[in-house]
């Protein structure tokens, strides 16, 4: 697939608010200061109402996670609200007292109560739900909600923003490490991918995620990463339309919920595998769900699927 090079004109709000967070941080460290806190919380919920998406954008990207654009000639997929959503989830930060380069993306918890028609105004709906802090990170919950006038929490996404705070851990602390989960060597192999090296920017054309680490591969390199590596929310919609296909029997309105982490970065490029279990009788809709290199491996994403399976 060529780069998506016509679709940068959409996504202006997202680089805007990108460029935005790179100033205010310049700023904080320039003069040292920051702010004292959001205050109570769960703080303010932040409105908008936006112009339906292109549909060239909708097909492009649906095209890139590996899914079927005809499955989406009338509807938005669910795992492409980062696209509109992201903007005001970052208004949502603008009051936290941590370093804002160093938030990193932990995962999400997408909820599906509907579709929304792709020639319809947007209603989203932003707000910091509450930030769970230790001595060494900060966890930071947001809501995002997307609808229509219709049916205003069609998609109701739930991130967790991690923020390292390097406190605590002493040289005499010999705490162990919880262990990484890992793919269970029985694990039913959905799909497999050649993820190339150029998928961080073409992410980033599509959704306007145009973090450096994830196309630049010298800055990526001068944060410890071999290469550039793939978004997070790349490696979710990826598995998303995997599921699609090869569980739901191409019916992407099958998924409820997608509950996903994000567990350690990937590389590129990359090959990876999309790997399911059943979580058993007690659960009969509920699938695990990993992304990594092969059975075995420690994995870059690690959720739980709840949808309808075909008879």
């Amino acid at each position: 697939m060529a780069l998506p090079t016509k679709h940068i004109r959409s996504q202006g709000p997202v680089i805007t608010m990108l460029g935005a967070t790179a100033v205010e941080a310049l700023k904080r460290k320039l003069t040292g200061k920051t702010p004292s806190g959001p205050g109570s919380l769960p703080g303010p919920e932040i409105r908008a109402t936006l112009d339906p998406r292109p549909r060239a954008l909708i097909k492009d990207y649906v095209r890139f996670c590996g899914g079927d654009p005809n499955s989406y000639k009338h509807s938005l997929p669910p795992h492409l609200w980062p696209q509109w959503g992201f903007p005001l989830a970052a208004k949502t930060l603008e009051d936290i007292p941590y370093p804002l380069l160093e938030v990193l993306n932990g995962g999400c918890r997408v909820e599906v109560n509907g579709t929304i028609a792709n020639d319809e105004p947007l209603e989203i709906s932003a707000q910091l739900v509450s930030i769970d802090e230790t001595e060494r990170r900060a966890v930071l919950e947001q809501r995002v909600t997307t609808g229509t006038a219709a049916n205003p929490e069609a998609i109701v996404a739930t991130l967790y923003a991690i923020v390292p705070l390097r406190r605590g851990k002493g040289k005499g602390d010999k705490s162990k490490k919880k262990q990484p989960e890992r793919v269970p060597l029985d694990a039913d192999e959905l799909a497999r991918w050649r993820i190339p090296a150029d998928a961080g920017l073409a992410f980033a054309m599509l959704t306007g995620d145009f973090n450096p680490v994830h196309w630049i591969p010298p800055y990526a390199r001068a944060f410890g990463f071999k290469n550039t590596i793939l978004h997070g929310f790349a490696s979710m919609s990826k598995a998303w339309e995997g599921l699609v296909r090869a569980r739901y029997g191409g019916a992407p309105t099958a998924i409820r919920s997608f509950d996903v982490q994000f567990t350690k970065p990937l590389v590129l490029p990359a090959k990876v595998g999309l790997y399911t279990r059943a979580l058993g009788p007690d659960s009969p809709s509920q699938d695990r769900v990993w992304l990594a290199a092969a059975p075995g491996a420690s994995p870059y994403l690690v959720g739980t699927v709840d949808g309808a399976r075909p008879d």
